[in-house]
Parts: structure tokens; C-alpha cells; sequence
């Protein structure tokens, strides 16, 4: 517990208590009057529908029905109920056509949401909803009235329910809102959450997105939510010029700025299959895809990305490095689990690393398949379900909770040698609170057609595996005590060897997406000594 408070600023303790003990009460007054659109709205990335019937929503790889459930069940697990306040379908694909049903949910959640009352009315749901509303109405549809009242009343609520104990995405999701919200309506009111709105992204968008364009909590899943955020909020400034006054010029020029780095980060950080690498909190669905998100950036008049792979490419501040060469991409974590006040979403995971091979995952990380506070979680966001080496079974860094973090694993000595081959090297300290202060050093070298992956340990440990999780849809082939064939389903065979340990497999589980638990094999290396070099080949001579 000391290991997680230490770390939080002053305004996450304060405003805990304050958001504890102090609850507003609703302002019901009637909605201020609309804005002019100065532009065109252009409609932003598109997800995934998720609304199967008038009532019946697909969310999280759950099916279920408003009319048995409700809008807040308690048996139902409380991101779902989330995911169903947000009302993400309004702006998802072929939305158009789902207009009618939407009207109905629209005006229904009014009557059977009271304000203040229940998990809509929690301050990160309702910015997600008070944006898909408006986003709603700027693409052409007409807000029933008692929604436009509702939209205002939740915008009221939002003010005086900011995330200062959460800040990361929380709070940029809640000051989006206010801009939304402040945009949408006119007068003093509408101007004061857009004023205060704009100072919240001034103080946080330099803060969370690091110099080489990764949001600091160095997930890719929440990186392509703040990417969404920055291009939608790029989207309504322009088709509201004349809401925006000139003393914030600076700053709008700042965030169409910063989004040139965070695309090229997205794209840095996905596989070829162009989805992303899976790091601390991470999964498909949840964001819009990075395929989609680089379209809606080039309607909205960003440059298209330049596609041409570097053989190294090193994120700096955030802590990933990109390996390419021939067939393979490689994505390494040499960072840092998490900024030191915002751990929520971090894995043990220092030092994994993912592997495509041939257009394909070879070697994933475990993914996250939900936020429950529960054993399952734990393991998701521990070492164990990452390609990484665990010592006398402890975590790198101490998960713990569902989203807290103690002590913390730092990346140390980082080298970097380009020649024939490219070597990355680095230790971490995660383990120096065990017995005997053991350190875990870690190097990659990648040729045209062999990835070298060497593990050190110094120091005094007992036991120690370095855990490689094959993807599902390859096959694991034992070949000898100490080495197996990797068979993609489509592809050539990668031959996999260890020295310096004793190879076994046992079951493990893949989490592409939040609802979902793919079977697969992770293949433990015991390691015998202090060093372990384990050795993927391709190509003829595998």
C-alpha cells in the first residue's frame, strides 16, 4: 500500500476524499440553446456495431437485452454496464441505418436514468456519452428535447465530478466532454465548460503525450483511445472556428501537432497484421482499429503515413523498440510499466517482448480480457502471462488489486548496436527487493534469419523461467529435449532451441479481446545457470 500512495500527487489523495464524501446535486434547468456548426462536421473513426436489435447489445463478446437487464444490473460485470452507457453505436458502422433504434434508446435512457444516479451518471461513462451524442446530432440527427435537457444537465454533473483522483485518461476523457459539451451549446454557461475544458487538455495533453508521441501509460489500446480523442477534438474546433477565441491558438496549433508523432507511434507499435502489440492494459475492439484511425486522420487533411520501416525504431521516452528486418517484427519493452502516479493499467511486463514472423504472431504477450478484481486479472497483469523471465515466482513489478501498482521495475543500461546484426540490451531491477537481489538482463539480436534472445541473472536466485507464449494458431512440434519446431498455420516452420535450461510446455490462454480466452502453449525455459540463450531460426536453413 505504501509502494502505491507514495507515488500519487497531492490532488489524487484530496480529490479521492473529496469525490468520496461530497456529492453535487443535480442542476435540472433547461438546455441552453444550440450552436452553429461554423464547418462541416467530418463523422470520426467508426468502431464495430454493437447493437444487434432495438434492445439487444453485443458488447465486451457478451450478447445481452436491455428489456431483461436494465441499464444497470448489478449481476452483470460493471465494464459491461459501462460499455452500455457510453452508446457507442450511435457513431459506429452503418449507424444510419439503426436510426430509428437509436432514437427509442436515446430517449429511453432519459426516462430510466435519474440524475445522479446509478453507473451512467459516473463521471467516465458519461463524458463517453455525452461526446457520442453530440457527435450524434453534428452528423445530422435531431436530439430529442428532453435529450438536449438531459445532454445539459450531464454536462453540469460532469463539471463538479472531474477524475482528479484518476487524471490519465479518465481525466482527459472528462475535459473532451466539457469541450464537446461547451461547443454543442452557446452562452456564458456553454463558454464556461469550454474554458475550463481547454485548460484541463493545455495542462494534460504535454503531460500525457511523452516527445515521441506515446500517451504515457504506455499502453497501444489506451494510446489509440487518446489518438481518437486528439483527432475528434482536431475535428470540432474546425467545425467550430468561431466558439474557440484567439487566446487558444497556441494550444490547438500544439495538439495537431502532437498527432503526427502519436500516429507514427501507433503505427511503430502493430504487428503486420496492423494491430497492435499487446503491452499493460491491451486489446483489440475497444479502441477503433489503427487502420481506421489513420483513415479518419486523412479526411480530417493529416499527411498519410510514410509506410517505409526503418530496421530500428526506438521510442525514446515511452520505452518500446521496434526491430525489423526481412520477415520478422519484433516489438520490445524497454520502458517503464507506467507513469509513477497513473499505474492502472500496468503489467508486470518489463522486458517482454512480441514476435511476427512471415506476416504472422509467433510469440505473444497474454492480452486482457477483463477488469475484474479477481485472481484471473492478477494473472493477466503478472509476469507469468508475459515473454519475459520470472524469478522465484514473484512479479517484476507488484501487481496488485485490479489496477494497483507497489514497487516498480525499472529498465536499466539500455544499449543499442547496430551492424549485422541488431543488438538491444537492458537489465531491469524489478527483482532487487528478493532475497539475494537478483537482476535480470536481457538481450535481443535479430539477423536476416535468426532472432538470439539472451537472458543473464546476477545475483542470488533459486529458481528462474523464461516463458515464450506461442500464438494460437501455431503449432508446437517437439523435436528434442531442448528445442521444438514452431508451425505457423500458413507459412514456413521457425525452429526453436534453448541452452543454458530445460524446455517444457504447459497451457496457457490468449486475450485478444475483452470477453475472450483463446487456448494456447507457453513454452518455459528452467533456466540451470545464471545464463539462458534461446535461439528462433527461419528460412532454408531452419
Amino acid at each position: 500500500m505504501w509502494n502505491t500512495i507514495r507515488y500519487l500527487k497531492p490532488v489524487q489523495v484530496y480529490g479521492r476524499i473529496w469525490f468520496k464524501l461530497i456529492t453535487p446535486r443535480a442542476d435540472l434547468r433547461a438546455a441552453p440553446p444550440e450552436r452553429r456548426l461554423s464547418n462541416t462536421w467530418i463523422p470520426g473513426a467508426r468502431r464495430a456495431p454493437s447493437l444487434l436489435g432495438a434492445t439487444r447489445f453485443r458488447l465486451l463478446n457478451e450478447t445481452r437485452d436491455l428489456s431483461v437487464h436494465g441499464w444497470d444490473d448489478p449481476s452483470l460485470d460493471r465494464l459491461w454496464r459501462y460499455n452500455l452507457h457510453y452508446f457507442d453505436d450511435l457513431n459506429a458502422a452503418g449507424a444510419a441505418d439503426r436510426e430509428a433504434w437509436h432514437r427509442a434508446l436515446l430517449e429511453r435512457w432519459v426516462r430510466e436514468n435519474p440524475p445522479g444516479r446509478g453507473t451512467g451518471w459516473e463521471p467516465y461513462p458519461a463524458s463517453l456519452r455525452i461526446v457520442n451524442w453530440i457527435k450524434w446530432a453534428w452528423r445530422g440527427n435531431t436530439l430529442p428535447q428532453s435529450c438536449l435537457n438531459s445532454l445539459a444537465v450531464q454536462a453540469r454533473w460532469l463539471s463538479r465530478r472531474l477524475e482528479v483522483h484518476l487524471l490519465g485518461n479518465h481525466l482527459l476523457a472528462n475535459a473532451k466532454a466539457l469541450v464537446f459539451a461547451g461547443m454543442f451549446f452557446e452562452g456564458a454557461e456553454a463558454s464556461a465548460w469550454l474554458e475550463r475544458g481547454l485548460r484541463i487538455l493545455a495542462a494534460q495533453v504535454p503531460e500525457q503525450i511523452l516527445p515521441d508521441g506515446g500517451q504515457f501509460e504506455r499502453s497501444p489500446m489506451y494510446h489509440a483511445l487518446a489518438l481518437e480523442d486528439l483527432l475528434d477534438l482536431s475535428n470540432a474546433v474546425t467545425s467550430h472556428a468561431q466558439a474557440i477565441g484567439q487566446q487558444w491558438h497556441d494550444e490547438i496549433v500544439a495538439w495537431r501537432t502532437t498527432i503526427g508523432p502519436m500516429r507514427t507511434w501507433l503505427a511503430a507499435m502493430c504487428h503486420p497484421d496492423d494491430e497492435i502489440g499487446f503491452f499493460n492494459d491491451a486489446a483489440t475492439q475497444i479502441a477503433p482499429s489503427p487502420a481506421e484511425l489513420d483513415r479518419y486522420a486523412r479526411q480530417l487533411g493529416f499527411p498519410a503515413l510514410d509506410r517505409n520501416r526503418a530496421p530500428l525504431t526506438h521510442l525514446r521516452e515511452s520505452g518500446y523498440v521496434r526491430l525489423e528486418r526481412g520477415h520478422a517484427v519484433a516489438l520490445l519493452d524497454v520502458a517503464p510499466v507506467s507513469p509513477d502516479h497513473v499505474t492502472a493499467h500496468a503489467h508486470a511486463d518489463t522486458l517482454s517482448f512480441e514476435l511476427s514472423l512471415f506476416g504472422q504472431r509467433i510469440l505473444v504477450n497474454s492480452g486482457t480480457s477483463h477488469y475484474h478484481l479477481d485472481a484471473e486479472r492478477l494473472r493477466q497483469r503478472g509476469t507469468t502471462a508475459h515473454n519475459t523471465v520470472i524469478l522465484d515466482g514473484a512479479d517484476s513489478s507488484e501487481v496488485w488489486s485490479g489496477f494497483r501498482l507497489g514497487r516498480r521495475a525499472r529498465a536499466l543500461d539500455l544499449e543499442i548496436v547496430q551492424g549485422d546484426e541488431v543488438v538491444v540490451r537492458c537489465a531491469h531491477d524489478g527483482y532487487g527487493r528478493l532475497n539475494g537481489r537478483p537482476r535480470h538482463t536481457r538481450e535481443w539480436s535479430l539477423g536476416s534469419n535468426v532472432l538470439r534472445v539472451r537472458d543473464t541473472i546476477s545475483g542470488v536466485v533459486r529458481h528462474g523461467e523464461a516463458l515464450f507464449h506461442v500464438h494460437p494458431a501455431v503449432a508446437v512440434v517437439p523435436e528434442a529435449s531442448d528445442r521444438v519446431r514452431l508451425q505457423p498455420a500458413d507459412g514456413p516452420g521457425i525452429a526453436f532451441s534453448i541452452k543454458g535450461g530445460r524446455l517444457h510446455q504447459r497451457p496457457a490462454t490468449w486475450h485478444p479481446e475483452f470477453g475472450a480466452s483463446v487456448p494456447t502453449v507457453c513454452l518455459v525455459a528452467e533456466l540451470t545457470g545464471p545464463e539462458l540463450q534461446t535461439t528462433l531460426t527461419w528460412g532454408p536453413s531452419s
